[in-house]
């Protein structure tokens, strides 16, 4: 067979297969819900009231609403995208009968149409958005490339980077590695004699030292503390201060500690609610104190205790599920599956803590430095013995009561002193007396005997400093109204406060498993976040950590899960290590430690200018990551290449340099302050 036949021939064949195998396959979350989302859900998606046509418009969210009798025409007649209104209406002639309309935004291109034409032809089959699927463990894929992969991780990377036709990058030197993992674990570079050491041990040396680091805490506290909105001020127009440093405090240790993911969770939102909870639960809870607070003359405190309850909803689905709720606040979601009544039943699940936006912050929890805690102690011990002492009878003080009760009154003053109820029982013969008043009398004596005055007076003396003793701190908490004080939810219409529907009882998004039986409160919440039955929580933080590491997560947008963001870039990898992650018992320290010993991560960073026009935001990780530090870290570094940098930790908030601008915020309060003095001035950002 000649040179030329065999290529005839092998060209036939790869026809004859491509035809045998059809048109591709059109995959509907990665192909047409896009498409569906951004250009058609506004007018003819999950919110009734925006609908086209009112409630029965058309609905193209769901696929019996797509293909549901619109007067004998559909918009999608399923393997027939001739007959389907839908293709009529976006490949219409007449501007005025094109979809979507002019003011709604450019038309759909022609590659738009032809997944829809073709997407109708094979059926128009719909799925469950793919973040509300459950995550399940795809097999590790059989791959390798000299020394890759390490772990799984880079099992993934390496199938896609094999399928792109391209290979990963070397890996870096072992100084630059050390670096990078010193930045990225604790937030510091490394020092010269860290270097030196980790040049000889290894670099899995480096990730553990730089795990066991109290440095550690302090960098991913940064990153917690910018979900949980943390701020040393109060908020709105004039920003008063507000003391809520005991739960910063609180982050880094617990931290360092490195609890479950599971534990941290729960303490936050529900540890008041814990039996006989700890005082680290009680400060946990601050997570949901970081709300703003407006105390400004003339606010109505219901209005801004209102406005706390929606950032709490806001705040806990975007941090914990990746999803943004808050428009449902107003009208039922446009784009993912969520209906303004469902969100005002998680609002009832936040509406019954006791905090009223008032000025005080309370209810708060104080907190007693070691040697006030040490105290205090102390006077709890003498107090009890002495409480022991009062109650004993003896019969030197039977005696006393016997020739008291002979001799009473001794005098008018004690007369006058006497309740009613005692000058009874004095007055009624001892053998007529009944037990209950014969006990009465006795515990009266008890209060008033001589033989105790000095007990009692130091007993006195020591209740009176234990309650005069002011604390360091009070930290604000979420504590649940009693029963009887319990508020009822309403619907709010395009959620005004003030402008109520029905009664809403506390609950989820029907679109989410439900939660656990028992009380629907925020215990039961927590935990239905951290089940292994809810498909976001494990997935929205492994692609943060993933994102911290790597500069961009494998969902680039990061607080968006739901129809409005991106897919992932490495799917299987996503869904593999969120279920790594709840397999390590949600334990962070061993999640990061399994990222940062990958050897994607350890690529060097460089770059072609070849390969960054093929990659630029490196989605397909051909190359290390090269992260925009923080301005916290930026500081840090210079200070601790000084030698300047303070290792304090913990207490009130410090005042760095500033410029002084000579500002002032509303009211006349001045926006410069006087920085701090001595290492305070140099403790970390």
């Amino acid at each position: 067979m000649s040179r030329l036949t065999a290529t005839i021939f092998l060209v036939l064949a790869a026809v004859h297969r491509a035809a045998a195998a059809g048109p591709p396959f059109i995959d509907f979350n990665r192909d047409i819900r896009p498409i569906l989302s951004n250009r058609c859900a506004k007018c003819h998606g999950p919110d009734a009231s925006q609908r086209k046509g009112g409630t029965d418009g058309l609905r193209l969210d769901t696929r019996e609403g797509a293909l549901a009798d619109l007067g004998g025409y559909a918009a999608i007649v399923p393997g027939q995208p001739e007959k389907s209104a839908l293709i009529a209406r976006v490949t219409a002639a007449d501007d005025d009968e094109r979809m979507p309309p002019k003011e709604a935004g450019p038309h759909l291109t022609a590659r738009e149409i032809d997944l829809l034409r073709a997407w109708i032809a094979q059926g128009a089959p719909y799925a469950v958005h793919w973040s509300y699927q459950p995550p399940r463990r795809p097999p590790v894929p059989a791959v390798r490339h000299g020394e890759w992969p390490r772990n799984p991780v880079d099992a993934f990377i390496l199938q896609r980077l094999t399928r792109e036709g391209l290979a990963p990058s070397p890996e870096a030197e072992l100084s630059v590695l050390v670096r990078r993992v010193a930045l990225d674990l604790t937030g510091l570079p490394p020092t010269p004699e860290e270097l030196a050491r980790f040049l000889r041990l290894g670099y899995e040396a480096a990730v553990d030292w730089y795990l066991a680091s109290p440095r550690y805490g302090e960098h991913w506290a940064h990153v917690w503390l910018d979900l949980a909105r943390y701020a040393d001020s109060a908020g709105y127009a004039d920003d008063p201060p507000r003391v809520i440093w005991p739960y910063r405090d609180w982050v880094i240790r617990t931290l360092n500690a490195n609890p479950s993911l599971v534990d941290f969770t729960i303490d936050q939102l529900a540890g008041d609610l814990l039996p006989h909870p700890t005082q680290d639960q009680l400060i946990a809870t601050a997570f949901h104190r970081n709300t703003l607070t407006n105390n400004e003359g003339g606010t109505n405190d219901e209005e801004f205790r209102n406005v706390a309850v929606v950032d709490r909803v806001n705040t806990t689905f975007a941090v914990w599920m990746g999803t943004t709720i808050a428009c449902a606040q107003c009208h039922s979601h446009k784009y993912d599956p969520i209906s303004q009544e469902e969100y005002f039943r998680v609002f009832a699940i936040f509406n019954n803590t006791e905090d009223a936006d008032r000025r005080d912050e309370s209810p708060t929890l104080p907190l007693f430095s070691s040697a006030q805690q040490a105290q205090r102690q102390a006077w709890q011990a003498e107090i009890e013995q002495l409480r022991q002492r009062l109650s004993r009878v003896s019969d030197e003080l039977r005696a006393g009561q016997a020739a008291w009760e002979a001799e009473f009154p001794e005098d008018e003053l004690e007369l006058l002193l006497t309740p009613a109820a005692i000058l009874d029982i004095l007055r009624t013969p001892r053998e007529q007396r009944t037990p209950e008043q014969a006990e009465q009398l006795r515990q009266h004596y008890l209060a008033v005997a001589p033989a105790r005055r000095a007990d009692r007076r130091r007993l006195a003396q020591l209740e009176k400093q234990l309650a005069e003793m002011k604390p360091e701190a009070s930290v604000p908490i979420l504590r649940e109204l009693p029963p009887e004080r319990r508020r009822t939810t309403r619907l709010q219409y395009r959620g005004n406060f003030l402008d109520l529907g029905p009664e809403v009882q506390p609950g989820t998004p029907a679109c989410f498993p439900p939660l656990p039986p028992g009380p629907a409160d925020r215990l039961a919440l927590a935990r239905w976040l951290m089940s292994p039955d809810n498909p976001l929580t494990a997935r929205v933080f492994a692609n943060r950590f993933w994102e911290q590491l790597f500069g961009l997560g494998l969902v680039a947008t990061s607080e968006e899960f739901g129809a409005q963001g991106e897919l992932p870039s490495h799917p299987e990898l996503l869904d593999w290590l969120a279920t790594e992650l709840v397999r390590l018992n949600w334990d962070q320290k061993a999640f990061l430690r399994l990222l940062v010993t990958s050897a994607t991560y350890r690529q060097s960073s460089r770059v072609s200018p070849a390969l960054l026009a093929r990659d630029p935001e490196n989605r397909l990780l051909t190359r290390g990551p090269r992260v925009r530090h923080s301005a916290e870290m930026i500081r840090d570094q210079a200070l601790a290449i000084s030698g300047l940098l303070s290792t304090k930790m913990f207490g009130p908030p410090v005042r760095p340099p500033q410029p002084a601008l000579g500002l002032s915020a509303a009211f006349g309060s001045a926006v410069d302050w006087q920085p701090s003095t001595g290492e305070d001035r140099y403790r970390r950002a």
